[in-house]
């Protein structure tokens, strides 16, 4: 299983990556040693996630969403239940729940 998920910087930009444990990678961008583009901009937090079945699934939609204008982003982060977050944050392994109204493989 593999997680597309967005993270809200301190300055208000949107960094988006994929991974298979979305816990063990946002430490990584708290301790400065995620993406480059995290760590002058940290804190961070974590916005959105979407599950997908493998990883070309996921890297082509991160692809996606990284050329989407940061409007455009905003919409999508701001229709995501924020209590899903938690709800991920608590789960044991990387399989979050799914909504089955999502067009992308499962927005948790």
């Amino acid at each position: 299983m593999w997680l597309l998920y967005i993270l809200k910087c301190r300055d208000g930009s949107y960094c988006t990556g994929v991974t298979r444990d979305v816990k063990i990678r946002l430490e990584k961008h708290k301790a400065g040693k995620g993406a480059k583009y995290t760590r002058m901009k940290r804190p961070c937090i974590i916005v959105y996630v979407e599950k997908h079945s493998d990883e070309s699934a996921a890297r082509r939609r991160e692809v996606e969403i990284k050329k989407w204008r940061h409007d455009k982003k905003e919409e999508l982060v701001r229709e995501f239940p924020s209590s899903a977050i938690n709800s991920l944050l608590n789960i044991s392994g990387n399989s979050p729940p799914t909504n089955p109204a999502s067009p992308h493989g499962g927005v948790l």
